[in-house]
């Protein structure tokens, strides 16, 4: 009789917790400092800045990235996901490329989304753009598709495909795809 004791559980649970992490989960796991390239499309501003390293998120660095990722249309800032700068830089991992994320929109006032939302049906009214949950970018080097296959094989949350308007949306909500 093949009894499951605690003993059991736990020496099987333990053999399968590097199962249950996802791809993005061990692909952070293995880089000891991490770091970022963008370009706000809107705003024409750029960052490159090393946001993790010495096993912790820098502060001054999330703080730079939030900056560049606020609302330009109200000057509004919030914090940033970490998990979404961790998502971003396993598809940079993924893709190999160096050149910055192009950003198109990053976080969201509740005003503006809800603006944007009445303009456009491709605009969610719970967006996580407005939790700082999610971020609409495209590489210049790295065909739209590939992008959104490295994004979708990370499965950090969900990736958007918008082939008409050149981006794809990623977010760190729960792992769909659209």
């Amino acid at each position: 009789m093949n009894r499951l004791t605690r003993r059991r559980f736990l020496i099987r649970a333990a053999a399968a917790a590097p199962l249950a992490a996802g791809p993005l989960t061990l692909l952070a796991a293995a880089q000891p400092t991490r770091a970022l390239s963008f370009n706000h499309l809107h705003t024409g501003e750029r960052l490159s800045v090393e946001y993790f390293s010495d096993g912790a998120y820098q502060p001054d660095a999330l703080a730079a990235v939030n900056h560049l990722l606020r609302d330009f249309r109200s000057g509004d800032v919030t914090a940033m996901d970490p998990a979404l700068l961790d998502l971003l830089h396993g598809v940079r991992q993924l893709t190999g490329s160096r050149q910055p994320f192009q950003i198109i929109s990053g976080y969201r006032s509740p005003t503006t989304n809800e603006t944007l939302h009445k303009r456009s049906s491709g605009v969610a009214s719970g967006s996580l753009h407005v939790k700082g949950k999610a971020i609409d970018i495209r590489v210049a080097d790295v065909a739209l598709p590939r992008l959104r296959d490295a994004a979708l094989s990370l499965r950090g949350g969900g990736v958007g495909y918008y082939a008409g308007s050149n981006f794809i949306h990623v977010d760190t909500g729960r792992v769909r795809t659209w």
